[in-house]
């Protein structure tokens, strides 16, 4: 396969002209600093120019050039959303982003280009900062109006282009309008060449105002084009306009492009800086057309405004945007025509309507094929910029129900690919506004929607406070967000140890989605079937209700479900010991999540795969699948995926017959837990250092376990994956292995569960509430690492109470 790329800088859109002394000097600088700043008015180049400094920088760092564009936000929060979003990196449960961007940059050897800085200029300067102290091979370039002002910035000025001197008419200036003036069909001769040199003195050499103006050439001749701009200059003037030179150039050229527009071409561009960015034409239209533009009249006009260089558009011309410049002129001139407030109304509208029809095609309609699925989703993604700007209007302008309808209806924001703390924050922002004329169902829904952000940051009481809220307030008729919380609470008191609480609420779910014909809520509560049938130890029920899950996914087709349904049928298999079906199951979910781009949810399947091939002695596929997931990981960041991969390869480590490789791996991986605040398995490390004492002896054993603890992961991953044998560092002191945490109450709860009893039975029997022992379940299963109440059983068996515990 070829190596993707190691950038995502955009192709040029034409001839790069000018600035070619700038290019060498530049591209230098970063053997000196990591810091440049290229610094200018608007229109002078700043982004061409550090567009092409970083193209010919690609090859100076190994790890990549990534562009993050941040014309479009519309809050300084947002920044270091977008730097992650850039770089795949997805938020991590009790971390804050920036920590995560950070660790998963600091060994990197690569280049930020941070363009457009000026609109959220501290918080770009605090990011860079953070970054650069933590990442001692990363490089930043950015480019503003003013300079970030941190420690080691280097500025650099962005010059206007040469102009033409007396004699001689061979500079950048002239060179550039002529050959945007053969772009626009224009071929002028030696007899223009003075009125060209004139213009291009008369707008200072900024090559936004020369592109403007050469944009015009098909209609007026270059000193008709001069003429006009000197009489915008004298209006500038005696308006008593106080703006530095140019500034003035710059807008002397932009306005006197905007008075040469038709008055429907006018509306059109002012109407299109409601956009947060690109923008379709359908988008367009559909938001744009009002008196007195009809909506078949939009594509026409926005052609206009693409030839005149006021709008830009890829080849296929089906996305559409303007340079920032522009855009700040436009959004200035639509305050003035009085219609921001209805623009950015009918926008919040125009976004709502969208996305609920993306939503009930991608996710509520039955049969309808996966490929329309699928673009509704991406579609739905597509939006998120414009939704944020909608969101930002409707909380701005007190429009809470159709702030909360645009939350709660955009899976582009839910855990299959979204910002954990965008959908909590967005919703909480919401819902903290006055909700008077908010109904309760709808009020509902949105707890529901903010319980699935926290349960997927693993705040499971509170999701489970929000969940019930949101469900006591939902009606049955509205099945589809009704069965959604039912099977909501269902995982979260599953992961909370409270089975036979599930169970009511995986039936209840059931039921309601088998009356309505709801295809993906009947797959999601039988695999909410299957899994309590699995923590009970019912091994043939898990099964059943497993493939039953799988069918009724298959019937709905979305490639999420299917995925979360294969791989409870592959749990299922892994417990009855049938190693060959569960790889086969988890191998099955794989091309689904990876065609999904989940790649959270990807890294954990392939982390199964790795250690099930581990234990069936396939070494060199169980080597493939764990690597693949470790690098999926760290590339998001997620530290609990690499803690997950680092277990895999103990067990490969140990199928293998490296004993040490084992202990050095767990070692470190329970490192890396305690670091998130996670338990680590505490009885199989336990199982697997008693196998190392007895081949190794207690010494050697305990100095591997305290050399692991003081390993990185990726020396840990390293001595297994690759055979590496680190070199020896300084004697590290023995440290003593931690022996169970089974307390005495839990070693009695795990033996009483070895007869088959439920919790009320347990409860019974220990005169406690079934409450605490569902608490102490999930403890236990926490501390073991283990998913059922059967494994627990199985354990217990094997190990006698602990008199001593």
């Amino acid at each position: 396969m070829p190596e993707p790329p190691r950038h995502n800088l955009p192709a040029e859109p034409n001839r790069f002209v000018g600035h070619e002394r700038d290019l060498d000097d530049l591209r230098g600088l970063f053997g000196e600093t990591r810091v440049v700043t290229l610094c200018g008015v608007g229109g002078i180049g700043k982004t061409r120019l550090a567009l092409r400094v970083a193209a010919g920088l690609v090859p100076a760092y190994p790890d990549g050039v990534w562009l993050v564009e941040l014309a479009r936000l519309s809050r300084a929060e947002l920044v270091v959303p977008e730097i992650a979003d850039v770089l795949h990196v997805r938020e991590e449960t009790n971390r804050s982003l920036l920590d995560t961007v950070t660790a998963r940059l600091r060994d990197m050897l690569c280049l930020l280009l941070l363009d457009n800085c000026e609109h959220v200029v501290d918080a770009c300067a605090e990011v860079a900062a953070a970054l650069v102290a933590s990442c001692p091979r990363l490089s930043i370039l950015a480019t503003s109006r003013e300079p970030l002002r941190i420690a080691s910035e280097l500025i650099w000025r962005v010059p206007p282009l040469d102009l033409p001197g007396a004699e001689s008419a061979d500079a950048e200036s002239v060179q550039l309008f002529m050959d945007r003036a053969a772009a626009a069909g224009t071929r002028l001769g030696p007899g223009s060449l003075p009125d060209v040199v004139r213009l291009c003195r008369a707008l200072d050499g900024l090559p936004l105002a020369l592109e403007l103006a050469a944009a015009r050439t098909s209609l007026l001749s270059p000193g008709q084009i001069a003429d006009r701009i000197d009489d915008r200059f004298s209006l500038l003037t005696t308006g008593g306009r106080t703006a530095p030179a140019r500034q003035r150039t710059l807008l002397a050229a932009v306005e006197w492009s905007y008075d040469l527009l038709s008055a429907k071409e006018q509306v059109l561009l002012r109407r299109l800086s409601v956009f947060a960015g690109d923008f379709a034409l359908d988008l367009a239209e559909q938001v744009c057309a009002e008196r007195p533009i009809s909506r078949p009249e939009i594509v026409d006009l926005l052609g206009g405004l693409v030839d005149k260089s006021l709008v830009l558009c890829d080849e296929s011309r089906t996305r559409y945007w303007m340079l920032e410049t522009i855009k700040r002129y436009a959004v200035e001139r639509l305050q003035q025509a009085g219609e921001r407030d209805v623009l950015r109304e009918r926008h919040l509208n125009v976004l709502c309507e969208l996305q609920e029809r993306h939503f009930t095609t991608e996710m509520v309609e039955p049969g309808v094929p996966w490929p329309a699925r699928l673009r509704a989703l991406t579609a739905s993604k597509s939006l998120l910029d414009d939704q944020r700007v909608a969101l930002d209007w409707a909380a701005e302008s007190g429009n809470v129900p159709l702030g909360l309808r645009l939350c709660t209806t955009s899976t582009g924001l839910l855990p299959i690919g979204g910002n954990l703390t965008e959908i909590v924050g967005w919703t909480e922002r919401l819902l903290s506004l006055d909700l008077s004329r908010v109904s309760d169902e709808h009020i509902a829904h949105a707890k529901g929607y903010l319980a699935y952000g926290l349960e997927a940051r693993d705040e499971l009481s509170r999701s489970l406070e929000v969940a019930e809220q949101g469900l006591a307030g939902m009606s049955p008729a509205n099945a589809f967000p009704y069965c959604v919380m039912h099977s909501l609470i269902a995982v979260v008191l599953l992961r909370m140890g409270r089975a036979d609480e599930a169970l009511h609420h995986a039936e209840e779910g059931l039921a309601v989605a088998t009356r309505s014909g709801d295809t993906w809520n009947q797959a999601a509560g039988l695999a909410g079937l299957s899994a309590v049938a699995l923590t009970r130890g019912r091994l043939r029920e898990a099964q059943r209700h497993g493939e039953e899950a799988l069918a009724r996914a298959r019937e709905h087709g979305h490639r999420w479900i299917m995925a979360r349904t294969a791989t409870q049928l592959g749990a299922v298999a892994e417990a009855r010991g049938d190693l060959v079906t569960a790889r086969a199951q988890y191998e099955m979910a794989v091309p689904w999540l990876r065609e999904l781009g989940s790649d959270a949810d990807l890294a954990r399947c392939l982390a199964r795969i790795g250690r099930v091939a581990a234990m069936l002695h396939e070494f060199g596929s169980a080597k493939e699948r764990l690597a693949a997931s470790l690098a999926l990981s760290r590339e998001t960041g997620q530290r609990q995926g690499v803690a997950r991969c680092l277990v895999g390869l103990s067990v490969l480590a140990e199928c293998e017959g490296d004993i040490e490789g084992a202990v050095l791996a767990a070692a470190a991986a329970a490192t890396l837990r305690e670091s998130i605040g996670q338990h680590s398995a505490t009885i199989r490390i336990e199982e697997l250092l008693g196998r190392a004492r007895v081949k190794l002896g207690d010494g050697r054993t305990a100095s591997l376990w305290s050399r692991g603890r003081a390993m990185s992961p990726d020396d840990a991953a390293r001595h297994v994956l690759e055979g590496e044998r680190s070199a020896p560092g300084p004697p590290v002191a023995a440290e003593p292995v931690r022996r169970s945490l089974l307390t005495a109450r839990e070693q009695e709860i795990a033996h009483l569960l070895t007869r088959g009893l439920s919790n009320r039975a347990i409860a019974g029997e220990l005169v406690i509430s079934p409450a605490t022992v569902a608490r102490h379940i999930a403890n236990i299963m926490e501390k073991l690492g283990y998913t059922s109440r059967a494994q627990i059983a199985v354990w217990a068996a094997e190990h006698p109470p602990d008199p001593s515990a």
